[in-house]
């Protein structure tokens, strides 16, 4: 089958239909702008649909077995491993990640699907005391009911399926909305996969639509009890206001700006390749991805020098090469506001050790240092190949800068005393550290999430209980009770 061709369509209730509204989602190809896929969008009715018949379905998933659910996920890693090299293909063609990314991605959705398998068996329940005599006190834990998913672009196949496939095993049923340049991949290729394994129909609903067209409506609709949100921080203040309007749970992963920091005992080549990785990794459209490369001023210069020469070698180009590293921005209105980001801090007084072009969606890596105090730089969240390198004169100094952030996701400390590196990690304000090692990480059963302007709550393992299920509380008195009128 075609995936662009074949999947091209609204998922819900268990049919594949068009969307209703008047216009179309146009899926481009970011390296050679060839057009995949053209999807009519949903409207707020088929919205309010998608949820009612996640609703109506819901009620009889919950009561399954959990047993049988999870071999709906055990049938969906097998379906992924048959087809996976069309997957591949498929996510090179519309987010514009290298083969090597592809070959991670799949890796990680494997993975977290293994973890779903568990966590169908999870949700467990306790008897706690009571200070009443005869009294028996349960705490269940029950699904929420509906969950609504927002996913971005790019780790669309990964952090669709790594969300939805938790809910679905606790016994909820989902609504997921991708993002509109990974709609495919995000969306109606995750359904297609779930479809393919057993997955009753009604419990996941895929709607490619936009706020344009809907409004509020998928965070503001009287059915989801939780929306789990993956994106910018705009956005997610957006999701987070409204939600909270309507009194729902939220699960927020938004944007980072982290800090790979590099002590003066580090391995200087090892921290090199770690700071590479961490920043260049997928173009730089990470959430995680090393922004800021904070580097103990009596190794700067030897630092720099490394660093330099290994990005020069970085291979830009065909995403499909399997040689190439760095490909295309997911689109042009990001490779322009990368490629002006750079000019205007150039600008400002900072000093290109290296200076990228821009072709096209293809934007070659940047280094810049000495950016002055100040630098709106140094503060957000940049989608894109540019790393920020900054001296500093120790440690106190290094968790200052690292901290100077209104964003709090992840970072990594490099350092050749892992006492050092364990007394700065607990000073980052920030929801994970990773010492010697790349800020780019994610793993099934560790709480993965962020502080500050990063969001809010966790996901991965036990966390995915505590996002995806309530609890209830039944009391049993077995003696007679004593009233007082």
């Amino acid at each position: 089958m075609s995936y662009f061709t074949d999947l091209a369509l609204q998922y819900i209730d268990g049919q594949w239909c068009e969307g209703s509204g008047s216009w179309d989602i146009i899926d481009f190809d970011p390296y050679n702008d060839d057009k995949l896929a053209a999807i009519t969008v949903a409207t707020a009715e088929e919205v309010d649909h998608a949820y009612r018949a996640a609703q109506r379905h819901q009620r009889d998933w919950a009561k399954t077995n959990p047993y049988t659910r999870r071999q709906v996920f055990e049938r969906a890693i097998r379906i992924i491993e048959d087809n996976e090299q069309e997957i591949s293909e498929a996510l090179i063609s519309e987010v514009g990640g290298t083969r090597l990314k592809a070959d991670i991605e799949l890796h990680q959705t494997k993975e977290f699907l293994r973890e779903a398998v568990h966590l169908a068996l999870r949700a467990e329940g306790r008897i706690v005391p009571s200070p009443i005599d005869g009294k028996e006190n349960r705490v269940h834990r029950v699904p929420v009911g509906v969950v609504g998913v927002v996913t971005p672009f790019h780790f669309p196949f990964l952090l669709s399926l790594k969300t939805i496939t938790p809910a679905l095993a606790l016994g909820n049923a989902v609504v997921l909305k991708p993002h509109q340049n990974s709609p495919v991949c995000g969306g109606s290729l995750v359904a297609w996969v779930l479809e393919e394994a057993g997955l009753p129909p009604g419990l996941l609903n895929v709607v490619i639509t936009d706020t344009a067209e809907i409004g509020d409506t998928f965070i503001a609709h009287p059915v989801p009890k939780v929306i789990s949100f993956t994106g910018s921080e705009p956005v997610g203040r957006q999701v987070a206001t409204v939600a909270a309007s309507h009194f729902k749970r939220t699960v927020l992963e938004m944007g980072g700006n982290s800090a790979l920091i590099v002590l003066d005992d580090a391995d200087v080549d090892y921290a090199v390749d770690a700071a590479v990785f961490s920043r260049f990794v997928h173009q730089g459209q990470v959430c995680m991805s090393a922004n800021r490369i904070i580097v103990d001023r009596d190794i700067c210069k030897t630092f720099n020098e490394k660093f330099t020469a290994k990005v020069e070698t970085l291979k830009v180009g065909d995403p499909r090469d399997p040689d190439t590293q760095i490909g295309p921005l997911i689109n042009a209105v990001q490779a322009d506001k990368v490629n002006s980001l750079v000019e205007r801090t150039i600008e400002d007084g900072a000093t290109a050790l290296v200076r990228g072009t821009k072709q096209g969606n293809l934007v070659s890596p940047s280094i810049l240092t000495d950016l002055p105090d100040g630098s709106p730089a140094l503060r957000e969240e940049i989608l894109g190949p540019v790393a920020l390198v900054i001296p500093v004169d120790g440690d106190d100094e290094a968790v200052r800068v690292a901290n100077d952030t209104p964003y709090g996701l992840g970072g990594a400390v490099h350092t050749g005393n892992i006492d050092r590196g364990l007394r700065m990690a607990h000073r980052i304000e920030t929801g994970m550290v990773h010492i010697n090692d790349t800020t780019v990480a994610d793993e099934p059963i560790v709480p993965f999430g962020g502080e500050k302007n990063s969001g809010l709550g966790r996901l991965n393992g036990e966390q995915m209980v505590d996002a995806f299920t309530t609890t209830k509380w039944i009391s049993i008195q077995h003696d007679r009770s004593g009233f007082p009128f």
